[in-house]
Formats: structure tokens, sequence, C-alpha cells
């Protein structure tokens, strides 16, 4: 299973950075992605057209579902956020604390476009694509 997180969505639904996309691409052409609620959040707040949202809905949802939070997750990413700033790494929104905690622990790669996961990977166990 690999976790593609928002910012990997923003660029394949936007056509963006063709490395990004082809990842994507690869990982949902192998039947290999899976959603969390967070990004699954994330991605849908940021779409405004009704029909963008219903096909966009239709995708994320017709993967694996995984609830990414909660009380001991949580407290996983905070021992996380305090080690990557006691190592002087502020990671910019706790939700990405979030998600790399959750994929670290869960073992499941994650597919990305934002550094804030490439400078806390390899203290939290992260395994980026």
């Amino acid at each position: 299973m690999v976790i593609v997180d928002t910012s990997a969505w923003i660029e394949y639904l936007c056509d963006g950075v063709p490395a990004v996309v082809s990842k994507v691409d690869r990982a949902l052409d192998q039947d290999l992605v899976g959603i969390g609620d967070l990004i699954y959040c994330e991605v849908m707040q940021g779409i405004r057209s009704p029909r963008q949202r219903r096909d966009v809905s239709g995708l994320l949802l017709s993967l694996p579902r995984f609830d990414m939070v909660g009380f001991r997750m949580a407290e996983r990413a905070a021992d996380n956020y305090r080690c990557l700033r006691a190592e002087g790494i502020t990671v910019r929104k706790t939700i990405d604390v979030l998600i790399g905690t959750f994929c670290a622990t869960k073992g499941f790669p994650l597919i990305h476009h934002d550094s804030d996961f490439d400078r806390m990977a390899a203290r939290i166990g992260l395994e980026i694509l």
C-alpha cells in the first residue's frame, strides 16, 4: 500500500510536475494507493467545481480508506514533532507530521511534493517514493 499526500494529488489532478504525476499514475495502475481521511479532507476542501468535486471524490473514495488519527497516533506525532524541533527541523503544518507519522508507523511509503516530508523522513522512519 502507498499513500499519496495532498501535495501529490494536487500535482496529479492539475497535470503538474511530471515526475510526481508519473509516480501517482504508476501506483494507481498497480492498485497500490490508499487514501487517508486527512488527505481526503485537504484535497476536497480545495476543489471549487461541483462536477470536479464529484469526480475526485469518486476516485478517492474508490481507494482503500484509512483513519489516520486517533489518540495513539496523535501522541506519536506530537513526540515526532518535538524530536524534529529538538534537531532544528520545523515542519510547517501539523497535518504533515500526522500524515508522516501514520505512514511511518504503518510502514506505508509516501508519494508527495512537499519538502517537509523529505526533512522528517529519515528521522521518523518514513519511506518516500
